[in-house]
């Protein structure tokens, strides 16, 4: 029974007359027992039963280097105080030349992520400008981190769940998968090894980099390609100052919403991913709750590989609200994981066939970026009005003076479509950031050829 409905017949009880209950309507209500039409909705909109996924999580992990971390805060709001408004974040952080790098983007970087989203913003507008604030959070992090002069570096894969929709942000090789109902897989995340990665070898030289492997004394080349200075296997981290800020800290980002069937997320670090594939992985903890399921796949990937590395895994289970998730049947083809690169935005054709597939799965593709140029993932939306000044920087957050806003789009590096009258518009600092990840000034202690 609606509560309009339901309204309505406690005041027709009061009355003494009988009255017209056709189409819910009383004919001898008196004025001082009538209720606004728009009273009613509202109470009817507030009474509708929204339905969200039961999140169910599990985290195994065997340290080698003691470099791996996870995140886990399930009880964030978009809306402080309100319950309605509560999403999930999880994340693992892959650490390497140290663990600073990762401790530091584990305990800043969901923190400089909401920080560049607006406030006051409805639930849909909020995961609209989710992407972008990922982009700009990102880069705050790596950014006030090298400011540490610290030499560390990780990769990041950090994940937002708000009820269906799922959206996940990456640096480096670390990965996350969707094992939605039927027994699909699909990869939510890139690979940014620069051995699978062509255009990112690209990018990387036309920057200044060199990309090779590693010569021995006898002039014989071994190991995966890396990136000179430094020796980094990976195009895209947090941290890694010593090598060059050629290795941006911009993530790839993908924003899917899932039936009410829902699904299971495998967030895992390299340890995984280098012992098992997406689909060994998925299948291994098939019919098994999240916090076993973590630990089944941690134990397949030290059966295959041993403990080489610090092997991490996170499991997500967004289960509907009747908790009857049922298990997925084991796959059939294996031929189903998508690709791991998109580092341009693909031809309409192309994103149609894949959200076509997306669709077949019970799945919607919002959104798909990994472009390594910061002035394509900020857009051309303007910047927040600041404080004191006329604007808010779009990385840092802090006010612009009227003399110093520069915009992203000023000699943009790679772009035809450079407006530099147009927002957003970065801080010096930030400016000087955007030029160093282009190639376009040395980095930190490092001289570009």
């Amino acid at each position: 029974m609606s509560c309009s409905m339901a309204l309505q017949r406690s005041a027709d009880s009061k009355r003494d007359k009988p009255s017209d209950q056709r189409y819910g309507h009383s004919a001898r209500l008196q004025p001082e027992q009538m209720v606004p039409l728009a009273s009613l909705l509202c109470r009817e909109v507030k009474c509708t039963k929204i339905e969200k996924p039961v999140i169910r999580c599990g985290l195994a992990a065997q340290p080698k280097k003691g470099e791996d971390f996870a995140f886990i805060k399930a009880d964030c709001q978009r809306i402080p105080g309100d319950v309605s408004s509560s999403f999930c974040v999880f994340a693992v952080f892959d650490g390497h030349n140290g663990a600073s790098a990762a401790v530091y983007s584990r305990d800043h970087l969901l923190n400089d992520v909401l920080s560049a989203i607006p406030a006051g913003l409805k639930r849909e507008d909020w995961l609209t400008a989710l992407p972008r604030a990922l982009v700009a959070g990102f880069v705050k992090t790596d950014k006030e981190f090298q400011e540490r002069e610290q030499t560390s570096g990780t990769t990041v894969t950090f994940v937002v769940v708000d009820g269906w929709t799922v959206t996940a942000a990456s640096v480096g090789d670390s990965r996350c998968i969707l094992d939605s109902q039927g027994g699909v897989i699909s990869l939510l995340t890139a690979d940014h090894r620069l051995e699978v990665n062509v255009e990112e070898r690209d990018r990387i030289t036309a920057s200044g980099g060199e990309v090779g492997r590693l010569s021995t004394v006898g002039g014989a080349e071994i190991g995966p390609l890396r990136c000179w200075p430094g020796g980094l296997c990976l195009s895209r981290s947090i941290g890694d100052m010593d090598v060059g800020e050629f290795i941006v800290p911009i993530p790839f980002v993908k924003q899917i919403k899932l039936s009410s069937a829902g699904g299971r997320l495998i967030i895992a670090s390299d340890g995984v991913w280098d012992a098992l594939s997406s689909d060994k992985a998925a299948n291994s903890c098939r019919g098994l709750p999240a916090e076993l399921a973590a630990k089944q796949i941690v134990k397949e990937a030290l059966k295959c590989r041993g403990l080489r590395d610090d092997t991490t895994c996170l499991v997500v289970d967004l289960i509907p609200p009747d908790n009857s998730l049922p298990s997925s049947p084991p796959l059939k083809n294996k031929s189903n994981l998508m690709g791991a690169c998109f580092l341009k935005r693909r031809p309409r054709e192309a994103t149609a066939k894949v959200a076509e597939k997306f669709t077949d799965m019970g799945i919607e593709e919002l959104f798909e970026e990994g472009s390594a140029m910061l002035a394509e993932r900020l857009g051309t939306e303007p910047s927040t009005p600041g404080t004191e000044g006329i604007f808010i920087c779009a990385i840092c957050q802090k006010d612009i003076a009227p003399s110093e806003g520069i915009s992203v789009h000023a000699g943009a590096f790679f772009s035809t479509n450079t407006r530099p009258w147009e927002g957003p518009f970065l801080c010096m600092a930030c400016k000087m950031k955007k030029d160093a990840m282009e190639g376009k000034r040395a980095s930190r202690g490092v001289e570009v050829a």
